[in-house]
């Protein structure tokens, strides 16, 4: 990996825990989350207006995958309104590829390595201390089932899109309209929960959306992109590296708590995930 392909990931991890943190800034996050997938999906419409619909085949798993990320985006919503960034985000980041691995293992008949088996042990004993930590230090207990909830539609989307984008034959296409179905479910979802209050955002907030929706796709761009420059489990492993971002724009810039159990939790679920990826 050079030292630019090396530079360009860490960036997109930087993105990625970003977006995830202008969420946990908004005041309804329901309504940050929507204006964010609203965005998603124009953006997603603008990239694929012009070419060919995807064939027959492919949009079962578009409509399937656009309901899983409709899970996804209510669950994390919901766990940033009961805790920290630096809690949430591990937890849901690193317990997606547990459950994909394990699901790889036992029904797609995918070899587990050695090297994979103590990336489980190590990224389970993150995950438990991390959710550990929550409970002891008096956080909300809502956050862990709403973080996990998050993670494990993270994975179903993963091999969801794994499988779809396959048989598109062509990635930017399936996720353009991806994109834009996640914005179909999620919006009558989130008004369904949380009433139309949710819609009456200030224009300067629906403004603001795009900058999430943005990093979101430049994030998932620059990786595409190092992915075909450099080893793909390399990439996937670096990719992580968000979740220690998380930590720090957690700590740094929202003034969480950061004691000793959640800076080791979140390293162990950084090195765990690394692991399963190599």
């Amino acid at each position: 990996m050079t030292l630019t392909v090396f530079l360009a990931v860490l960036f997109a991890a930087l993105l990625h825990a970003s977006w995830n943190a202008i969420i946990k800034t908004g005041g309804n996050k329901q309504t940050t989350m929507m204006i964010f997938t609203i965005w998603q999906g124009l953006i997603g419409l603008g990239l694929v207006v012009w070419l060919p619909l995807p064939s027959a085949e492919v949009w079962p798993w578009l409509i399937a995958s656009g309901v899983i990320h409709m899970f996804y985006q209510l669950f994390l919503a919901y766990a940033y309104e009961q805790g920290d960034l630096s809690r949430v985000y591990p937890i849901s980041r690193g317990t997606a590829p547990l459950i994909v691995l394990g699901v790889s293992a036992l029904f797609l008949s995918d070899v587990v390595t050695v090297t994979e088996y103590l990336g489980v042990a190590v990224l389970g004993l993150g995950i438990v201390t991390m959710a550990s930590g929550a409970l002891l230090s008096g956080e909300s207990r809502k956050l862990i089932p709403f973080a996990l909830g998050a993670a494990t539609a993270t994975a179903g989307y993963t091999l969801t899109d794994g499988i779809g984008a396959r048989i598109a034959g062509a990635p930017w296409v399936y996720v353009g309209w991806l994109l834009a179905l996640s914005a179909v479910f999620f919006v009558p979802a989130a008004i369904w929960l949380k009433g139309t209050v949710i819609l009456r955002a200030p224009v300067a907030e629906w403004r603001r959306g795009i900058i999430p929706a943005a990093a979101s796709l430049a994030a998932y761009g620059i990786v595409v992109w190092a992915m075909t420059q450099a080893p793909i489990a390399l990439v996937a492993a670096l990719r992580e590296t968000s979740i220690f971002f998380a930590v720090l724009i957690g700590w740094l810039i929202f003034g969480e708590k950061m004691g000793a159990t959640k800076v080791t939790a979140a390293l162990l679920i950084v090195a765990g995930v690394a692991l399963t990826r190599l």
